[in-house]
């Protein structure tokens, strides 16, 4: 598949376009952010690991039942993916009470809910991500009632299935962000990545944080946490 020009630039990938109109290759960088963007560094080898972390859950998802973007794995930091039309809804699944959660409703880290909880946010940089109800979503168009009850029902299967794998290698899944695409027939499927950027995951023993929680909050040991999770993932597969 021939890499063509670059369609776009995020913080963490890049896209670009392939000879095939439906299929586009991300290139996963190193860069890292927080906050919004307001902090920004490098974790080195964070794009190899995210990369293949998100490829190797995705097609087990997708043997589960859960479609996804995902074709093929190029090389450590490329992969070709199905074209979508991203959904500008990011979903939050929480099982446990931690970040902005904790934050916002003032309650301590690592309450453990009865049940998981699905939030959504506006996926808008310049508004800061705000967070929205099902009412909002379908006021703003941003979705149709079938589509959201699809991301809510793919999103609680995700949940259970990365719950169960990562208990399999130590690790408690605390919460976590998905995105969702529309394929050009309009079928839903879940796209961007899952990732320590885009989880929360602590130890299930010591409750050390595996994640992107290093980097915000300066705990140090962040590129030794990424690839710790990594090879945990790669014994349990």
């Amino acid at each position: 598949m021939e890499k063509k020009a670059q369609l776009y630039e995020g913080k963490a990938k890049k896209v670009y376009a392939t000879d095939d109109p439906e299929l586009l290759i991300v290139e996963y960088k190193d860069d890292a952010t927080a906050f919004n963007g307001l902090k920004k560094g490098t974790i080195q080898g964070k794009g190899v690991i995210n990369n293949q972390m998100s490829n190797r859950l995705m097609a087990k998802l997708e043997k589960s039942g859960v479609p996804t973007h995902y074709v093929q794995e190029l090389s450590q930091r490329e992969t070709l993916v199905k074209k979508v039309q991203i959904v500008p809804l990011e979903v939050i699944v929480r099982n446990i009470s931690a970040g902005s959660f904790s934050k916002r409703y003032g309650v301590e880290e690592g309450i453990v809910f009865d049940q998981p909880t699905i939030e959504f946010s506006y996926k808008n940089d310049e508004l800061g991500d705000p967070l929205l109800n099902t009412y909002h979503a379908l006021a703003l168009k941003l979705a149709t009632p079938e589509e959201i009850t699809t991301i809510e029902e793919y999103s609680f299967r995700v949940n259970a299935f990365l719950k169960e794998f990562w208990k399999s290698c130590g690790v408690t899944l605390v919460d976590f962000k998905l995105e969702f695409g529309r394929l050009s027939d309009g079928t839903i499927v879940l796209a961007d990545e899952i990732s320590p950027d885009t989880c929360r995951l602590w130890d299930s023993k010591t409750g050390e944080k595996l994640d992107k929680d290093r980097f915000r909050r300066d705990l140090g040991g962040v590129e030794e946490a990424y690839a710790e999770i990594m090879r945990r993932l790669e014994a349990h597969l």
